[in-house]
């Protein structure tokens, strides 16, 4: 397929397998964008989103069954959500674009536009938010000092779901409640004290002599918060679909962004960092990771051929509230030196890993703020499971004696 983000219209008529007049065709009808090039008048070239999309329907068509089996890999679309669109290499949240929304909201304000589709209802839904930890939480937080902050959440999540009842009350308002008390959770899990912005919350248990980090939290925060379907809000999804608690669906979602080829991406990006800093040489280490075939943890995304805007906008806002963070050179030039020898440019991991060094969180500070923001998301998938009332249940295909 060409490269980029466009094809000439030999490469997409071809790929499509049809004429150039029947191209032109799907153009008129809408199918296909074009959009004039250099080159002259009659020169156009067309979006390689259109031209992939538009071959998932034929497949579709032809094969129902194969492209059901690809789409759980990394493929066509498997349910309907209202909360997040990847388009033209930009995200946004309810017709809301991310970047914008990461410039001065916080992320009560982005939740209660996930939940309830409107942000001026924050002050509301977060109301409610607890004054303290119930005292079995503390309890049993006091036991798990010392393990990574994912860990504490699975292990304190439960904990708290055993005693509320009103978990059980599955109504998109009570789910929201649900929400405010497992954000306050994760917050104080990490030492955060007293009631309001998570953020803030966060910055006092992680950072207490950083008195301006709360912006850049909320920012990392806004940035997570979600992403359409991977594989841990997928998880979320399949356990809201069984009825189960907003608790239980978190619980989901955690157990599989702690996997390597989710949020395990930050840490492997983490280490890369620590790497290029030990070595302090960025293009040779990047081109020893490349001659041993180790991969680039933190560039590259499937979804944004011209770059991860999560990744772009976290780290233009890192360096832009510590100019003058070694954190923030090291990422610079780490990605100088990738975008040299590569192309690819940093991806959300790259940036949350900036930032846990910019602030200098705890060793799975990074991971969990993309834990605590994508909870958000979450809590959003979930009650719209709920609603729909269906039970996520694929069937396998049988290959065995």
């Amino acid at each position: 397929m060409g490269s980029g983000r466009y094809m000439t219209a030999r490469e997409a008529a071809g790929e499509l397998g049809v004429s150039l007049p029947t191209l032109y065709a799907y153009v008129s009808r809408g199918m296909v964008r074009s959009e004039a090039a250099e080159g002259g008048r009659r020169s156009r070239r067309y979006r390689v989103e259109d031209v992939r999309a538009l071959l998932e329907r034929k497949e579709r068509r032809r094969d129902p069954e194969r492209v059901a089996e690809g789409a759980l890999r990394w493929g066509a679309p498997v349910l309907e959500s209202g909360i997040t669109l990847v388009d033209g290499g930009r995200l946004f949240y309810r017709g809301r674009d991310v970047e914008e929304l990461a410039v001065g909201s916080s992320l009560e304000e982005v939740a209660a536009l996930i939940w309830a589709g409107d942000p001026g209802r924050a002050g509301e839904i977060f109301a409610s938010s607890p004054e303290g930890l119930p005292r079995r939480v503390r309890e049993t937080l006091a036991t798990l000092e010392g393990l990574p902050a994912i860990e504490v959440f699975q292990a304190s999540l439960p904990v708290a779901a055993a005693g509320d009842p009103a978990g059980y009350d599955l109504r998109p308002a009570a789910v929201a409640r649900t929400g405010v008390k497992i954000l306050h959770l994760m917050a104080g899990a990490v030492g955060g004290k007293g009631t309001g912005r998570t953020a803030e919350s966060l910055r006092r248990g992680w950072c207490p002599e950083e008195p301006n980090a709360a912006e850049l939290i909320d920012a990392a925060l806004v940035f997570c918060a979600d992403h359409e379907l991977p594989v841990s809000t997928f998880a979320a999804r399949c356990v809201a679909s069984a009825r189960a608690t907003p608790y239980a669906a978190v619980q989901a979602g955690l157990a599989a962004l702690g996997g390597t080829k989710h949020g395990g991406q930050v840490e492997l990006a983490e280490a890369f960092l620590r790497e290029v800093d030990t070595a302090g040489d960025a293009g040779a280490v990047v081109a020893w990771r490349l001659r041993r075939g180790d991969g680039i943890p933190g560039f590259g995304h499937r979804l944004y051929p011209e770059g991860d805007p999560r990744g772009a906008g976290l780290l233009r806002a890192t360096a832009a509230s510590y100019p003058r963070s070694p954190a923030v050179a090291l990422a610079e030039a780490v990605t100088e030196a990738v975008l040299d020898l590569t192309g690819e440019r940093p991806t959300v991991d790259l940036a949350l890993a900036t930032v846990g060094r910019a602030l200098g969180l705890p060793p799975g500070g990074a991971v969990a703020l993309f834990a605590v923001g994508r909870t958000v998301g979450w809590i959003g998938h979930a009650i719209e499971q709920y609603a729909s009332d269906d039970l996520v249940r694929p069937r396998a295909r049988y290959v065995g004696p």
